[in-house]
Order: structure tokens, then C-alpha cells, then sequence
């Protein structure tokens, strides 16, 4: 069966010749054998990461982390992480006897196909960020997808990576009982709230049914949290974030100093993710750190784009994202100038119903000078600012192009929002606007 890798490789080569990527060489492997991802052989540790946020940057800075110690180790860094994507990058990595010539995989899964591709990539370690309402009529309720992954790890004989803050991610640790548990947590505080007016889908027990009790959340339902009836939620994580101080951008962890790539709650979540998996796997975690101190986002990821002013662009894609973008905006001191692209592509979900549950009126701040709005859906993202008092800042510029060369004409630093199918458009545009 060697005929369809070759395939694979051959298709790959050339559109790598002629400067494209895509998943077409996924697509013919899996069209010509639909057992193809199970084909590899796979290296000694398969680390998946799943989740609704920050798999993309989680799975980097793991993959990064394992080769600080001297591992080779193969990675969907730009976060192809549905079927075809998998099947390509598994071909990259591969001899032509399916053999994945590396130490390590660590391969980001989206979550709503895990169950599909879990037992074909023999993974001995899997990371869970976070569970968020996202996409739903692509995805369907949240409580589908978190049911599917239960399902596939009921008989995981390996590691569980989860965040013990969330209890739609806790939960699995319930059903897993062949799977050794990992547990990350940040304690509390400056920032951390005792209320929350965010949108919380994980406040009942999962065992009960009762709701849960919480003493801080740092973000939407993610906290400390406990049932007082049957103690769900009480847990002694392996990984516990303390001293959080985002002036130096730094955190504690198991008595060490350790840095943060951007001021951010999630950012942290994400560091701590890491450290339980070096952690368990004996390695050195000074090479994390380094990661850590050095890490640059990228792929539209709170990207830099040098355009007249700095202009920073990030992805939104449900309301938990959008919330945490727009208090990382907000803390950044000066004037500034906005540019939110709303698409209902297939990749993004039709509905857009979930504009409503951000808190879109964090952007009545005196900071915020203008908010264009732009894609498929800018009318509809118009509305959603005008029913919060904001039409006189508002200005729709449907066109793409002429939305980013407006933008940039205002001269003064900026931030633009994208859902998931505008967000490399949009990045092109950054581009091309910040060479003229």
C-alpha cells in the first residue's frame, strides 16, 4: 500500500515548488486509502491536544519544549489538524515504509473529530485546554463533544493532560480509569473575580447535577471550583501556577520562576498545560522556560503587522475568545482604532447568534477612537455596536482590502478581530499594506 504515500509526497513537493501549502495531499491519501492515517508507525510518545482555545499555540509550545531537550519531534505548527491535515503531515514525516521518522509527535486535534482519528494515531499522552461554547451548528452543544471524548479515552491506558479548572475537562478524569491523570491549576490572583458575568457552561456537577461552588474564576467558568456533596472538583494538581506578575510576565510553578509569552490568563493555562506534560515525562523544564521567554505568536495569533502604526491582529471565533481579546486590547495603553471581520463560512458556523453573548460593550472605552467593520456578516456585526452605543464610531467597509488601507490611513495603533476563515486573508492584506 505504498502507492498512496508516494502519492502523498509526490503532491506535496509540488505545490511546495510552486509556494502552496493546503490539504489536497491529505485528501488523495485518504481518497485512495481510507485506512491511510492508520498506516504509520508511529515514534514512542504521541502527544494529541484537544480543546475549543489555544490548542494551536499549546501544541508549539510543546513540540518546542520537547526539542529544547534534544527530541525530534513532528508538529502541525500551523494547527491542520483535521483529518486531511493529519494525513499530510504524517506523510511529511514519514519514510516510504510508514515509519514517522522522528522521537516525537505532538499533533494538535480538533475536537470535534478526535473520537474519529484518536485510536489510529496511538497517542500515549493527551493534553484538554479548555471547553467552550463554539461553532454550534457545526460542532453542535458542547455537552456532544464532550461525551464523544469520554467515550474514547473510557479505555486510554495513557497520560491525561487536564485542566483541573474546568470541569467539563475534569469530568473526563471520572470515566478514564485506565488513563493516569494529570492535573494543571492556577491559584488565585489580583485579577481573579468571585463573580462572573461571562458565560458559564460548566456550573452544575457533573456527578450530581448540583451547582458547583466557586471561590475565584479567573475567566468565564475556568476557576476553583467544588461540589460541596460529592467533592467533585476538589483535586492536588500536579501543575500549580502561583504568583502571577504581569509586570515582570512571570509565574511560579513547583518552586521555579518561569516566564510568560504574553499577559494573559489563557497564556498562562497554556504555559501550565506544558509543564504537566514535561513534568510527567522527566524532562528538564528550563528548556520550556526559554520557550516560554521567547515564544512569538504568529499566524494571526496577537500577530504584529508593521503598518503606519503597529497593528495587532488576533483570531475570535466563540464569546469566551472574543472577551479575553478585547481585555488584552484594552490593556494596552494609547488611543486606538479597531477592525472586527465577521465571516459565516462553513469553517466558522453559519450562526452567528454568539456575537451576542461577548461583551462587545467593553469596547465603549474612552481608548477607542473608531471600529470598522468588515466580511460577510459586517452589517450584522454593526448592529450587535450599535445596540451598545456605538454607531457613532462605527463604519462598515465591506470590502477587505479597502477596510485594512482604511484602517492604516487613521495612523494611530490598531487592532483587528477575525473569525477563522478571514483571518488568512486578512493576514495577506496586513502584509501587502505594510510593504507599500
Amino acid at each position: 500500500m505504498r502507492t498512496p504515500l508516494i502519492v502523498v509526497k509526490l503532491t506535496r513537493k509540488l505545490l511546495s515548488m510552486a509556494g502552496r501549502g493546503g490539504s489536497l495531499p491529505g485528501q488523495l491519501g485518504l481518497m485512495m486509502d481510507k485506512d491511510f492515517i492508520r498506516r504509520f508507525h508511529m515514534p514512542r510518545q504521541v502527544i494529541l491536544v484537544t480543546g475549543t482555545n489555544g490548542k494551536t499555540t499549546t501544541s508549539n509550545l510543546i513540540a518546542e519544549s520537547l526539542r529544547r531537550c534534544g527530541l525530534t519531534v513532528l508538529n502541525n505548527h500551523r494547527g491542520d489538524n483535521l483529518n486531511v491535515g493529519i494525513a499530510s503531515l504524517l506523510a511529511s514525516g514519514s519514510d516510504l515504509s510508514y515509519n514517522i521518522k522522528a522521537d516525537a509527535a505532538v499533533i494538535e486535534v480538533d475536537e470535534l473529530t478526535l473520537y474519529r482519528q484518536f485510536e489510529a494515531l496511538h497517542p500515549t499522552g493527551l493534553v484538554v485546554n479548555n471547553f467552550f461554547r463554539d461553532q454550534l451548528d457545526r460542532a453542535g452543544e458542547m455537552e456532544t463533544i464532550i461525551r464523544k471524548i469520554i467515550e474514547v479515552t473510557e479505555n486510554f491506558e495513557g497520560d491525561l493532560y487536564l485542566n483541573g479548572d474546568d470541569p467539563n475537562v475534569l469530568r473526563i478524569a471520572d470515566h478514564a480509569k485506565k488513563a493516569r491523570i494529570h492535573l494543571f491549576s492556577v491559584a488565585r490572583m489580583d485579577e481573579s473575580t468571585v463573580t462572573t458575568n461571562e458565560a458559564s457552561e460548566g456550573k452544575f456537577c457533573p456527578r450530581c447535577g448540583r451547582e458547583l461552588k466557586y471561590s475565584y474564576y479567573q475567566y468565564s467558568h475556568i476557576g476553583r471550583f467544588s461540589c460541596p456533596h460529592d467533592h467533585f472538583g476538589e483535586i492536588e494538581p500536579d501543575i500549580l501556577v502561583e504568583d502571577i506578575d504581569y509586570q515582570r510576565r512571570t509565574f511560579k510553578a513547583d518552586g521555579k520562576v518561569y516566564h510568560s509569552y504574553i499577559n494573559a490568563i489563557y497564556a498562562v493555562y497554556n504555559c501550565a498545560a506544558v509543564l504537566c506534560v514535561m513534568k510527567n515525562l522527566g524532562l528538564d523544564t528550563a528548556g520550556a522556560d526559554d520557550v516560554f521567554a521567547h515564544y512569538r505568536l504568529k499566524e494571526g495569533r496577537n500577530e504584529v503587522f508593521e503598518l503606519k502604526q503597529p497593528c495587532v491582529i488576533d483570531l475570535i471565533k466563540n464569546p469566551t475568545g472574543a472577551n479575553e481579546v478585547m481585555k488584552e486590547i484594552l490593556a494596552r495603553e494609547g488611543q486606538k482604532n479597531i477592525c472586527i471581520f465577521l465571516n459565516d463560512n462553513d469553517q466558522d458556523g453559519h450562526d452567528i447568534s454568539w456575537i451576542w453573548d461577548a461583551h462587545f460593550e467593553r469596547l465603549d472605552d474612552p481608548q477607542v477612537e473608531r471600529i470598522i467593520c468588515s466580511g460577510t456578516r459586517a452589517y450584522d456585526m454593526a448592529l450587535r455596536l450599535k445596540y451598545e452605543g456605538l454607531e457613532d464610531r462605527v463604519m462598515v467597509i465591506e470590502d477587505s482590502t479597502q477596510a485594512i488601507h482604511a484602517l492604516n490611513e487613521m495612523n494611530m495603533q490598531s487592532f483587528v478581530m477575525c473569525t477563522y476563515t478571514a483571518l488568512h486573508a486578512t493576514r495577506a492584506i496586513l502584509k501587502k499594506e505594510a510593504q507599500q
